[in-house]
């Protein structure tokens, strides 16, 4: 695989002190056993309901702190872990949507992390976490259509040459990236706070990993760990 590193401004150290993530490319095989997908988020939904890890709790209020410290809303907008989270504790489970996106659904219902699965053959550039000057465009779908917006001024945000990927850092992705099990050219990110241990950070990466190779045989993946300066 080509060289990969998604960056980080050096500015994101002053609103998440200690943040850190798992950077995981995939070039992938033919889908063999989309059936894995669903299991397993139907394992992590049980999982989730039941308590979850022991970090939990502790991880979605560091999160709601972040978010905060850069002027969301985490009630209106949660981290996407805790979206999650709470819609299974509300809900009981979560429909499938997709073999790949069931699979980081539940690596993130079963470690209590945020997950952004991302098709980076629709990439322009690499990834980057920045903050939003607020010019940026991000593209969305409002009442069944499509739709542009921009993120707000001081908003953290992921993004590539073209615009913004994902907005309020990891609550909300963009239609132009989004990933399917179609894909071939697969990026995934897992972002975790201090309150999260480092080793837990790396089981979810690996079980993600395996996930991964269990449902496409053959697939090439390669991680690695992202910490600020």
């Amino acid at each position: 695989m080509s060289a990969f590193l998604p960056s980080i401004s050096p500015e994101i150290a002053s609103i998440a002190p200690g943040f850190r993530a798992l950077s995981i490319r995939v070039e992938a095989a033919m889908l063999a056993v989309p059936e894995l997908g669903a299991q397993q988020l139907r394992e992590a939904c049980r999982f989730a309901q039941a308590g979850g890890p022991a970090w939990a709790d502790a991880h979605m209020q560091a999160w709601a702190d972040v978010f905060r410290a850069f002027g969301a809303k985490p009630q209106r907008t949660p981290c996407s872990a805790e979206a999650l989270r709470k819609r299974v504790l509300r809900d009981g489970s979560l429909p499938a949507i997709d073999p790949v996106v069931d699979l980081y659904n539940a690596i993130s219902l079963r470690y209590a992390i945020p997950v952004g699965g991302e098709n980076l053959a629709a990439y322009i550039g690499q990834p980057r976490l920045v903050l939003a000057d607020g010019s940026e465009l991000f593209d969305t779908v409002k009442e069944g259509l499509p739709a542009m917006e921009s993120p707000e001024r001081g908003e953290v945000v992921w993004r590539d040459d073209q615009g913004v990927t994902c907005r309020r850092w990891n609550w909300r992705q963009g239609v132009r990236t989004r990933l399917s099990a179609a894909d071939r050219q697969m990026w995934f990110i897992l972002e975790s706070l201090p309150a999260m241990p480092l080793e837990a950070l790396q089981q979810a990466g690996d079980a993600l990993a395996q996930g991964i190779a269990q449902m496409m045989p053959g697939s090439a993946i390669e991680s690695s760990l992202i910490t600020l300066p």
